[in-house]
């Protein structure tokens, strides 16, 4: 027969609450009792469910990933990041597909939050970067950490994942400055999001620093799609004065262009050059694969994850004994340029 926690307590001549408490590693255990619990633990060989260590009392041992995005493959590395950092804390995740544009967005929250049980929640765009989402959040004095673009350092106060989204699109529109283009096309992403901002806030400061002026007709409004791509830079390089290296918001958007490229029988790179953001299988996966920004997706959502699991035992702490201090933590990240085959030096 399996082997309970009811068995544990039994053997250790404690109360299952107790031998939860230890389980769960509260600091508000003798250590003469936690080393009996720990011992039937181990002579019992006895491991914990999840159900055995919510008998704690109303502390949950689940949090929550929400979100709202097209990108299978972001979604899948988010994922994959924050239940690293929940298997290493014991912790269960719940993965749960959202409709931002919701009406009943915010009701849809509430009972995920009561009837999940949950203990925190992982905030990816756009719900992180919607002020009335966050209010929400606060009104139900639920943790939550949030992945959101460092445009915005204000509002990103707090336990928060900054993408500084601003200087890796710098970076890309200097690289292909440096191949000697001065036409350089942005094709921008949803305006919902504030990457979108931030990433035409780098395209467009690193051609005023390189003395050239911002022509608004190379910038392009659409969404983070491929099909916005493939419209977008149709439009744009059947113009009277197409550009000769574009600058996508994401590997999607710059997948689309590439296509489109090449139903108009127009050479990349030798005629025109094309560079992504996000270093998705997007930019690996077209000819000439993707010069990008490498978005360490994965490694992002774990040091969401890690910040939001040490906010909960904080909270823990507190409520125990009083003890235990927050503070206001973040962590950057800065996509890093990738150069390949897409960009190459502006026809003459």
């Amino acid at each position: 027969m399996k082997v309970t926690i009811n068995d544990v307590a039994e053997r250790a001549g404690v109360s299952i609450k107790t031998v939860s408490r230890v389980i769960n590693n509260e600091p508000s255990v003798r250590a003469a009792t936690r080393q009996k619990v720990l011992d039937a633990v181990k002579s019992l060989n006895y491991t914990p469910s999840l159900a055995a260590r919510n008998l704690a009392g109303t502390h949950s041992y689940s949090i929550a990933f929400i979100y709202d995005n097209p990108n299978a493959h972001y979604v899948i590395d988010m994922q994959n990041g924050i239940l690293e950092a929940c298997r290493a804390k014991g912790y269960e995740l719940l993965i749960h597909p959202c409709n931002s544009k919701s009406p009943v967005i915010h009701s849809d929250l509430n009972k995920l939050v009561e009837h999940g049980k949950v203990a925190g929640l992982v905030l990816t765009p756009p719900f992180s970067e919607s002020p009335s989402f966050i209010d929400t959040l606060q009104s139900m004095n639920v943790e939550f950490v949030r992945i959101i673009s460092s445009t915005s350092t204000e509002e990103a106060k707090g336990k928060s994942i900054q993408i500084d989204d601003r200087q890796a699109a710098y970076n890309i529109t200097q690289h292909l400055l440096s191949l000697g283009h001065k036409r350089i096309a942005y094709l921008s992403g949803g305006e919902e999001h504030l990457s979108t901002l931030g990433r035409q806030n780098g395209y467009s400061q690193a051609l005023k620093d390189a003395g050239i002026a911002v022509d608004r007709h190379l910038i392009v409004e659409g969404k983070y799609s491929f099909e916005s791509g493939e419209i977008n830079a149709r439009k744009i390089l059947d113009s009277d004065k197409p550009p000769s290296a574009i600058f996508a918001a994401n590997d999607e958007i710059a997948a689309g262009a590439l296509f489109a490229a090449r139903m108009l029988k127009i050479d990349v790179p030798g005629q025109v050059s094309i560079a992504g953001f996000e270093d998705s299988p997007f930019s690996r996966q077209t000819w000439p694969k993707l010069t990008t920004a490498h978005q360490p997706n994965q490694e992002i959502a774990r040091s969401a994850a890690e910040l939001l699991l040490e906010k909960i035992q904080c909270k823990s702490s507190k409520e125990l004994n009083g003890s235990g201090q927050e503070s206001e933590t973040y962590r950057s990240f800065t996509p890093e340029l990738i150069i390949r085959q897409s960009t190459g030096p502006a026809p003459t």
